[in-house]
């Protein structure tokens, strides 16, 4: 009984945490192949994750040297029972701390500080994003050692997937007793893209000295004559917290329509900050939302952005995809009746969407969404088609309603910080709730509409700015609205606030 547990604690269990595509499968792999060569018995068992960015696969390794007592080997990791935790993403680490995986005394963390944004993150009304600063203080405190920086950038410099990296950390990390020759020879003895692998293998070994620290950010410069009058413009007329924000709303209204309208925007933003004498702030978070809104996403800007050579090389540069290789993408598309009638010019859009024979007779058309494969020469061709509307998209019925929309919001912004800055921040940050296009947006408009309705009757209010921030958290929690209606209610309003 002695000797079965003296080597029981002879044994070295490693977990591995990776999602789709980032090759847990073959770094699991290459630490058998590695514990082989070393006369350890080696068990692998893995337990795959959700789809759609919902969870992780956990590979799972046992490591035992080989002896005249044959081991019995567990099939899934333990809370307390990890000496090497193996994270391909940060919040990957993170749930494995929560699942109990990582211990003070005995486990070894390596993860890549990069994020891959959950599901759950992208479809938040408001900022979902995860807190990585936690993760990153958890992982410090909770580990024996923890070696954390940007293995995914890492690896895109070397060319090839984030395992290698992963692996070189491994090595480098101490937590096995092997050399790096036989890393080295694991890598080898695969046959999978060995020499790109062992590229990445080397950035791994180089990275492990803690947790990269970010570059501090500067404002881009401009690379054409209308860029620099518009930089110009942008530092001479706004004060420097809003240059950052500011800088990008140019370049993406440039991208977006023209330089007409990125001077539109400058000259809203200007009267903007005129008004900002004293709080900074609102000119800087007018900037970015005013932006937002100013290139709200429609059928022309989408068709546009699905067609980008720039898209295309990134698809293939995300799957790896070899320079013979043909790939087809497949959009999902589901344009109603109403975004139709929005790319039209204002007076058809409008004689439809205002018919209800017209909208019986043309809805059933657009009730079904459609799997379009963007790649194939007909679909791309309409795309690039319907992207082509831009010069025209002033004529548009959705372009004159949303100008109409966003006049009315910044007359209300600047009525209201004549009187109470506060107050205005808060009309400002407001539009945030406007997102995305179809019923996300139609959801979004809604709730920012209550929002300002809800402001005409409670302006007379000295806790105006903060009943409005309690609004607008509300109608942040849920899609329908159901929160922002209790509120209300709770503030004697109406429900709808129309």
């Amino acid at each position: 009984m002695t000797e079965v547990q003296n080597s029981s604690r002879r044994r070295i269990t490693i977990a591995i945490m990776a999602l789709g595509g980032q090759g847990g499968g073959v770094l699991a792999d290459w630490i058998i192949a590695l514990a082989t060569r070393e006369n350890y018995i080696a068990q692998g068992t893995s337990v795959p994750g959700v789809a759609q960015r919902t969870g992780a696969t956990v590979y799972y390794i046992e490591l035992f040297p080989k002896s005249d007592w044959p081991p019995v080997l567990a099939l899934s990791p333990m809370p307390g029972d990890v000496d090497i935790l193996i994270a391909a993403e940060l919040m990957e680490a993170g749930r494995a701390i929560l699942r109990g995986f990582v211990d003070r005394g005995r486990t070894t963390l390596i993860a890549s500080t990069h994020r891959i944004y959950a599901i759950s993150e992208k479809s938040a009304m408001g900022n979902g994003i995860a807190n990585g600063e936690h993760v990153l203080g958890a992982a410090a405190a909770r580990a024996r050692k923890f070696i954390g920086f940007d293995m995914d950038e890492a690896a895109d410099r070397a060319g090839t997937m984030i395992s290698p990296v992963l692996f070189g950390a491994l090595a480098v990390s101490g937590a096995l007793p092997f050399e790096r020759a036989s890393f080295e020879a694991a890598i080898r003895d695969s046959g999978i893209a060995v020499e790109a692998n062992l590229k990445g293998f080397a950035a791994g070994l180089a990275g492990e000295s803690g947790i990269a620290p970010s570059p501090p950010p500067s404002l881009p410069a401009p690379t054409t004559p209308t860029g620099r009058r518009l930089h110009a413009r942008v530092l001479a007329e706004l004060p420097e917290p809003a240059h950052a924000f500011a800088i990008e709303g140019v370049r993406r209204l440039l991208d977006y329509q023209d330089a007409a309208y990125a001077d539109l925007y400058l000259d809203r933003l200007g009267a903007i900050a005129a008004a900002d004498s004293d709080i900074r702030t609102l000119t800087s978070e007018a900037a970015r939302h005013l932006a937002l809104w100013m290139s709200y996403e429609d059928t022309i800007r989408i068709a546009d952005l699905k067609t980008r050579a720039a898209r295309v090389a990134r698809v293939r540069d995300e799957i790896r995809a070899l320079p013979d290789q043909v790939v087809t993408v497949t959009e999902f598309m589901h344009p109603r009746l109403q975004e139709i009638c929005d790319t039209m010019p204002a007076w058809a859009g409008r004689r439809i969407r205002d018919s209800k024979a017209l909208c019986a007779l043309l809805s059933p058309l657009f009730r079904k969404g459609r799997h379009v494969a963007s790649t194939r020469l007909g679909w791309f061709l309409l795309l690039r088609l319907i992207a082509g509307l831009r010069p025209w998209r002033r004529g548009t019925l959705r372009f004159q309603e949303e100008q109409a929309r966003i006049e009315a919001w910044l007359a209300r912004v600047l009525d209201a910080a004549k009187s109470d800055r506060a107050v205005a921040l808060e009309l400002v940050l407001s539009q945030g709730l406007i997102k995305g296009y179809g019923e996300t947006f139609a959801r979004g408009l809604r709730n920012f509409d209550r929002i300002l309705a809800a402001h005409r009757q409670l302006q007379i209010r000295p806790d105006c700015p903060a009943l409005l921030r309690e609004l607008r958290e509300a109608a942040l929690k849920d899609e329908e609205g159901h929160a922002l209606s209790g509120a209300l209610a709770r503030l004697g309003l109406a429900a709808d606030a129309a």
